[in-house]
């Protein structure tokens, strides 16, 4: 609940100060304006069949960044979490990620910020040993532990994607 308020409360910063603006310098300390767009906003559609009616989008869409929602350790075939822990978990979690991404014609090296959500920070170790294998560009993060993740997972992670 905590990181869904966080997250909505962030997004919600970035969606209403949204708008381009394409400068170029004329002078030691003058700006002139090219030219004011707003950023399109879209809200995608998950690549999952059985989440086509979930609350939420898999991933928002702002100009070139994409805004993934957190993804658990679920196989995304049976819809429940993968068995053998932390471990397990995390790999489970993080190629959930992956697919979102290819769904978007993108990989892990587009990954520019991250945010996880452990049950028990005692995990961290083992969680990071698997983390860095995947993200080996070293994204921006943040960590915390909270208690009770959805469906009783141990690790959610959400990202932020630059598609270039």
């Amino acid at each position: 609940m905590k990181t869904n308020l966080l997250s909505v409360l962030l997004l919600s910063i970035f969606f209403f100060s949204c708008e381009t603006k394409v400068t170029t310098s004329v002078g030691a300390d003058d700006e002139k304006i090219i030219s004011e767009t707003p950023t399109e906003v879209t809200y995608h559609a998950s690549h999952e069949p059985k989440k086509a009616n979930a609350p939420f989008s898999d991933a928002v869409q702002v100009g070139d960044l994409y805004f993934l929602s957190g993804q658990i350790g679920m196989d995304q075939s049976t819809r429940t979490l993968v068995e053998g822990g932390i471990e397990a978990e995390t790999k489970q979690t993080l190629e959930n990620i992956k697919a979102v991404l290819a769904h978007h014609d993108m990989d892990m090296s587009h990954v520019v910020k991250s945010l996880v959500v452990l049950d028990d920070i005692k995990d961290f170790a083992a969680f990071n040993a698997i983390y860095k294998t995947y993200l080996p560009q070293k994204p921006a993060r943040t960590t915390f532990a909270a208690e009770a993740l959805a469906a009783g997972a141990k690790i959610e992670i959400e990202v932020i994607a630059v598609k270039r």
